[in-house]
């Protein structure tokens, strides 16, 4: 019989909470005995209308090439980063696995154990995962009114040993953007770095991605996992100043970009059609669900939206939309989030239209 030997893990990793994804179509069809062809998936903020055809087609137009190593620094997709993004390649960095590779490389390279990170909350929980695994200790700003980030409350949490701040926007899962002047403002106060989450930047009215070469101290990372339709081949990309991507090239991963990949992100960048078609059916849809869903619904800049359930339980309409097929996320784990927000993923008419009458319908329970 095999022991555990935590005594070999370093000890930063012992009280780190594991990640929690949203659940697979194969679980639920599983626990509730359904078909999985049945199950609508809008828990995880993928795009209900896939990817798009052109990088189906490049990734397989490669797959007999991947007993090869692909370009070290994936500089193919850089450059057309370059071309979609408007900035120099030597403000680019693609990435994977995702964003999370991304922050993994710059958490190695930017944390010491003892150093300091800011989080406001609720937000994406992988920011504390990578920062407390490279032993930082992680500052929880609370979140002010109507779960906006509280920005006075970040800027009194920096100490001499903050090294970097989180600031996702659109936010996840809240779906709320930043004013540009108030991360300037953050900015230019603090001797630290800022990393902008802009994950789903594309269906937002702003975009931060400029202030890289404005700034010496702003990381900007992003995602072909949402509107490009291609979470399932996990790739990212940092925009950063030139002389941090200098030193960020040092300790990212050889060919962490793989070939099927390198050439799907190149491919998806060119169809601006799918892109297009991507972004109006998330803003459409998510205009849908505001005005349909018999709860209160924040605003959202994303292609989801955040539903307060109250007096209800998350956990509660969660299973009961799970047990009619509909997956959608329980924000419980969710640091500061409470017990009563639910994430929506926006889907096509068909999906919103189903989600929207079950609420209903649970709604009108409540009432009984």
């Amino acid at each position: 019989m095999c022991l555990s030997r935590p005594e070999l893990i370093k000890k930063e990793i012992g009280s780190i909470a594991e990640y929690v994804p949203g659940k697979s179509i194969d679980e639920i069809a599983g626990k509730y005995g359904l078909d999985p062809s049945s199950i609508i998936k809008l828990g995880s903020n993928e795009n209900v209308l896939g990817p798009s055809s052109l990088a189906v087609n490049a990734m397989m137009s490669v797959t007999s090439g991947i007993n090869l190593y692909p370009s070290a620094d994936a500089m193919e997709l850089v450059d057309a980063l370059s071309v979609y993004t408007g900035l120099p390649v030597e403000n680019i960095c693609a990435s994977g696995p995702g964003m999370d590779g991304l922050l993994d490389n710059l958490m190695r390279l930017i944390l010491s154990p003892g150093d300091e990170v800011i989080v406001p909350t609720p937000t994406f929980s992988y920011y504390e995962i990578a920062s407390r695994a490279n032993g930082a200790c992680v500052s929880y700003v609370l979140p002010g009114e109507k779960l906006a980030f509280d920005i006075r409350s970040i800027k009194e949490s920096i100490t001499d040993r903050t090294k970097v701040i989180f600031l996702c926007s659109p936010n996840n899962p809240t779906g709320k953007v930043l004013e540009e002047a108030v991360v300037r403002d953050i900015l230019g106060s603090v001797n630290c770095f800022v990393f902008v989450d802009e994950a789903y930047v594309e269906f937002a009215d702003n975009d931060l991605s400029h202030l890289v070469t404005e700034y010496d101290n702003i990381i900007v990372g992003r995602t072909f996992s949402k509107v490009f339709g291609l979470a399932g081949l996990r790739i990212g990309y940092g925009l950063m100043p030139a002389w941090l991507k200098e030193q960020y090239m040092k300790v990212s991963t050889p060919f962490n970009v793989n070939l099927p990949a390198l050439k799907a992100g190149v491919a998806a960048l060119s169809d601006k059609a799918h892109l297009q078609k991507s972004i109006e059916c998330a803003r459409s849809g998510r205009d849908y669900l505001k005005s349909k869903i018999p709860f209160t619904v924040h605003s959202s800049q994303a292609n989801f939206v955040l539903v307060d359930v109250a007096p209800m339980s998350a956990r509660t309409v969660a299973e009961y939309l799970l047990a009619k097929g509909i997956i959608v996320r329980d924000c419980t784990s969710f640091r500061n989030a409470g017990n009563s927000l639910l994430r929506i993923t926006v889907g096509n008419q068909h999906q919103n239209e189903k989600v929207v009458a079950f609420l209903k319908e649970i709604k009108a329970k409540i009432k009984m």
